[in-house]
């Protein structure tokens, strides 16, 4: 059946549209666009005074399938990630096994279009098992369907390995993506290093465990010029190194996340580990940072790094929390309030950091709004006001710190290959 979408105002850099359009969905892809369309048998959608976008493309999550089903699977992380107006994901490999070879990447293939809502695709690891000491086949990784490289939650410690990591994705056109911590610098540290950690008498991670490595991991792929992708950027150096990097023509891309423009350290104030996360939530300063990164291009990416945890791995002394918050159904809404509402992006740059460049940078053929493109689209309203309340979230898991935040931007259509998923603010 086809579905009309009448009078919403499309928002797509990559076309160049903002404007009011109506677009016209069949079989599952876009074949019109313009003003006043009209047909006689199909499904009407009116969104007058709403915004339509292309399908959020997060470039950063952990699904924890398989081997971690208790915190998350396929099923409900992808459920989700429609809620949060999500049509692709890219999941991390830290999962059990990890994702070091064809057969997991094929499992997580499947099993998402057996069970999965929305596009996933899989990324692989740097290293066997994780390890830190063998490259994973990474041509065997990139035909079996992963879309980049990464031994996320964990950094790849030895420059050697991530050289030879940069030399073969290069060969293979795949994108690495680097955790950049020094564990020798982060010491088992359980949060940011400073005032809060001393008031709270818990081993601080400095800074610099993070810039240490971004500074590592930028000359290396200055020295080989080859690309890399920072993930999750939490530090006021961190991005002062991108941004000279950049300037530099350096091959690197950078993201952040919800978190590190909303909180600082003062979150974990009475130990509450649903802000422990890792890299730790920092300070003013570098919250100030992070923003201005985004503002002026630094930083090109915000996902969400989605990390579900079972509450009994959070429902603990702050030392042993498992590190993470659940993302997909916050992550627009944070990113509304705390960016276009006090004028730091328009809705376009929005959709760019989003879609776009994540769609780019993943080398997927998604984040625009084109006749003859798959009709993955979210309709959102910028202004309605919404409470988070995690009891209500589709994740399996609720650690987040955002609780009963008052913040604005419902999402009121998930559609995906044609087919809605989220009409009218309910999961279908």
């Amino acid at each position: 059946m086809k579905t009309l979408i009448k009078g919403g105002r499309i928002i797509d850099p990559k076309s160049g549209r903002n404007g009011v359009f109506d677009i016209i969905i069949d079989k599952g892809k876009i074949v019109e666009i313009g003003n006043d369309l009209e047909f006689t048998i199909g499904d009407v959608i009116d969104v007058t005074g709403k915004y339509v976008i292309p399908g959020l493309v997060d470039a950063h999550c952990h699904l924890r399938e398989p081997g971690f089903e208790y915190k998350e699977d396929i099923e409900t992380g992808t459920q989700s990630a429609a809620v949060g107006g999500f049509t692709s994901i890219a999941c991390m490999p830290n999962t059990n096994p990890v994702a070091d070879s064809e057969s997991v990447i094929k499992y997580i293939i499947n099993k998402a279009k057996q069970d999965g809502s929305i596009n996933v695709y899989p990324i692989g690891a740097i290293s066997k098992g994780q390890a830190g000491e063998e490259l994973s086949e990474i041509g065997e990784l990139k035909f079996a369907g992963a879309v980049a490289i990464s031994d996320d939650g964990k950094p790849v410690k030895k420059a050697s390995l991530m050289k030879k990591a940069l030399q073969y994705a290069s060969m293979f056109d795949i994108t690495v993506i680097s955790h950049c911590e020094d564990l020798d610098l982060a010491e088992e540290g359980v949060m940011n290093e400073g005032y809060q950690s001393t008031v709270m008498g818990l081993k601080g991670i400095p800074s610099a465990s993070e810039e240490v490595m971004v500074a590592r991991d930028l000359i290396l792929a200055e020295y080989t010029n080859t690309p890399i992708h920072i993930a999750h950027v939490s530090t006021e150096l961190s991005v002062d190194l991108i941004r000279n990097a950049k300037k530099r023509g350096v091959k690197v891309t950078a993201e952040t996340c919800p978190h590190y423009f909303t909180l600082t350290e003062e979150a974990c104030k009475d130990f509450n580990t649903f802000a422990k996360v890792n890299p730790p939530l920092r300070t003013d300063k570098d919250v100030s940072a992070i923003i201005e990164g985004l503002r002026d291009g630094t930083i090109d990416i915000i996902a969400t790094d989605h990390a579900p945890h079972h509450i009994d791995e959070k429902n603990v002394e702050f030392g042993i929390a498992a590190n993470g918050i659940v993302g997909f159904e916050t992550a627009l809404p944070l990113t509304i309030t705390y960016l276009l509402k006090t004028n730091v992006l328009t809705l376009e740059q929005i959709v760019e950091k989003m879609c776009v460049n994540p769609s780019r940078i993943l080398g997927l053929n998604k984040g625009s709004l084109e006749v003859g493109k798959t009709a993955d689209i979210t309709i959102i309203d910028i202004d309605e006001e919404v409470v988070v309340d995690v009891s209500k979230f589709k994740s399996k898991s609720k650690n987040s710190p955002f609780d009963g935040y008052k913040l604005n931007g419902a999402v009121y259509y998930t559609i995906v290959n044609g087919k809605f998923l989220v009409r009218e603010k309910v999961l279908l």
